[in-house]
């Protein structure tokens, strides 16, 4: 075994829980976890981080990266920073919002090549399901997209169309057949046409026109579907609680349904964000206190099998005061551990909750063998936390290239302090290396 680097802490998450340990690493795997006093192999570099704690890098599996053709919104360069900077060592980069959009192998290759140089993390891509694309569907799972996302009500860009039912079906059957993953947005369109609509700058106007059912009705359409064509199906970025027992009495039939959330739902509520502050703009949309308490239930029963970011960035122009004309989106790439922790040490979670929610559930949703847990045979992917450090998030810090964001201002718990992809340092108190990330693909 040839060592080249032991990462020791006081403090490293395992799958068998949190204990002193080296851990050792040869050719960017993990070689093993060894005793805390274990003694170092001759020509191995000993990283000391003393009591700060050493997680498994964390996976976010919901990024719109928008490069290329929005790049202005955000790019690989800068998003794959503010990943590095926040801990994620491995993202999935959403099929739209990019032009061209993820729908053909040839737009994939178009958008791998523009990835390939600028990746300082490890970065895979979804495919998208669209009215006119099933004949493309195989051969982008063929390609190696991790599954692919459609929209059952409007995406917000002209050039990705939602699905009706029966095209959800059609594409559904063909992406069983071989196995694969849709991921869902799920709004039901009917319920959001028969909302009340009104302009300005009041956030329960907002709030009003995506209503819960809008969720609950497409999750439960959904969960037929699966369950009537044995697919696997994955709900994106859950807002509404009142879906909950649904999916989980799906789970327990053994319907193939997995649920993400995401930390603004998690995090922030309906009733703190000012009229006008259009920065807290999503679809769906953050719901009140007593809703965000049932998501946290769900996370903690495992309803919800893991919490990714959605960053969902665009210009400040777009941010408009109007919530009907304003760009729907939460930029939060590099702040999701923070954010998560602060709230999950306040309800009585500890880090391993988080780890399992943020590394070892995404990754375990795209089938990401290597990544998301710190043991032997995995990659050497590693965000080290001082958990009790406390920061104010300031925009002008942040690595995204809008630097806009919900959580301007707040005081979040848990600062990162370096990051290590394949055993190399890429992130070093806020300084970022070069790239060094690779693409990845499924079952690769």
């Amino acid at each position: 075994m040839d060592v080249n680097l032991v990462l020791r802490s006081t403090r490293v998450i395992t799958p068998e829980g949190t204990r002193p340990a080296s851990i050792a690493v040869s050719g960017g795997t993990i070689a093993a976890v060894l005793p805390y006093d274990a003694e170092v192999p001759a020509g191995a570099r000993l990283e000391d981080v003393g009591d700060d704690v050493v997680l498994p890098g964390l996976v976010d599996t919901h990024v719109h990266v928008n490069d290329p053709g929005r790049t202005e919104w955000e790019g690989f360069w800068t998003a794959t920073r503010a990943a590095a900077a926040g801990g994620i060592t491995t993202l999935l980069d959403m099929p739209l919002n990019s032009l061209p959009p993820t729908t053909t192998v040839e737009n994939l290759r178009v958008k791998q090549e523009v990835a390939r140089a600028k990746a300082h993390v490890d970065v895979g891509f979804w495919g998208g399901a669209l009215p006119d694309n099933v004949k493309d569907l195989r051969p982008l799972h063929d390609a190696g997209v991790f599954g692919f996302k459609c929209f059952l009500s409007p995406s917000g860009v002209e050039e990705f169309p939602e699905l009706d039912q029966e095209q959800l079906a059609t594409s559904l059957a063909e992406i069983s057949g071989f196995d694969g993953l849709m991921i869902v947005h799920a709004e039901d369109p009917h319920h959001l046409a028969a909302a009340p609509q009104r302009s300005g700058g009041a956030y329960a106007d907002f709030l009003a026109s995506r209503p819960r059912d809008a969720e609950n009705t497409a999750i439960e359409n959904l969960i037929n579907q699966a369950r009537r064509l044995n697919a696997r199906v994955h709900v994106l970025h859950l807002s509404s609680s009142d879906a909950l027992p649904v999916l989980a009495a799906a789970k327990a039939e053994g319907v193939k349904v997995t649920v993400e959330s995401c930390p603004h739902f998690l995090t922030l509520t309906a009733e703190e964000i000012p009229d006008g502050a259009t920065e807290f703009k999503c679809c769906p949309p953050i719901r009140e206190a007593v809703n965000q308490d049932a998501l946290w239930q769900g996370l903690a029963d495992g309803t919800i099998d893991c919490v990714v970011s959605d960053h969902s960035p665009s210009t400040t122009d777009l941010k408009t005061p109007d919530f009907a004309s304003a760009w729907g989106g939460i930029s939060s790439l590099q702040l999701g551990l923070p954010a998560i922790w602060t709230e999950a040490r306040r309800r009585g979670f500890d880090l391993t909750d988080v780890v399992r929610w943020m590394s070892e559930g995404p990754a375990r949703l795209a089938g990401l063998t290597r990544k998301g847990a710190i043991e032997a045979g995995r990659d050497a992917d590693f965000a080290v936390l001082d958990p009790e450090a406390t920061f104010t998030v300031d925009p002008a810090e942040l690595q995204h290239r809008n630097r806009i964001t919900a959580y301007a201002g707040k005081t979040l718990n848990g600062v990162v302090t370096s990051t290590w992809l394949r055993g190399e340092r890429i992130a070093d108190h806020g300084t970022l290396a070069e790239p060094s990330g690779r693409l990845l693909e499924r079952n690769n």
